[in-house]
């Protein structure tokens, strides 16, 4: 398999996972997490498909599109080490949908970061809220669920609480 069919797969897969999510969780109020915006693809996708919940965006330095940049206020800079702490102070357990897409190209570094921000991303969640990955995550309390139609096993995974 090509790297570009990776990509491929990776992309149908973060779509097919969102849209499912977007509409398991549209009976929550609680705000959703985008962790990780690179170019602001995914963040774009979900400012124009998520109603009636603010978009709360985490990364170190914002360098997106400008089409796909969120306004400062729904801006959360820095290390998500540090931040996502700081998020359950100040949001509790009220988060309705998260996605991270915050993996490097190197897999073994992916899996030692997702071991170290799993218990950081998981008391953020609501009841019913949902996880949205590229890479597996690893919680205690969160249950892994079967894929969407068109998603490609192990390259999207998703979480519930």
């Amino acid at each position: 398999m090509t790297r570009l069919d990776l990509f491929i797969d990776r992309m149908v897969s973060q779509r097919a996972c969102l849209d499912h999510a977007i509409a398991a969780t549209d009976g929550l109020a609680g705000p959703v997490f985008e962790l990780g915006l690179g170019n602001g693809r995914t963040y774009h996708h979900l400012r124009e498909t998520v109603v009636d919940r603010d978009i709360y965006v985490f990364e170190r330095e914002i360098a997106s599109h400008p089409d796909s940049t969120p306004e400062p206020e729904f801006a959360i800079l820095g290390d998500v080490m540090e931040t996502l702490p700081q998020a359950l102070q100040r949001f509790g357990p009220t988060i309705s949908l998260a996605h991270a897409d915050l993996g490097g190209h190197n897999r073994d570094k992916n899996d030692i970061f997702a071991r170290k921000v799993s218990p950081l991303i998981e008391p953020l969640l609501a009841p019913g809220g949902l996880m949205v990955s590229s890479d597996r995550m690893y919680f205690d309390t969160l249950e892994e669920l079967a894929l969407p139609e068109g998603a490609v096993p192990g390259r999207c995974f998703i979480y519930r609480r």
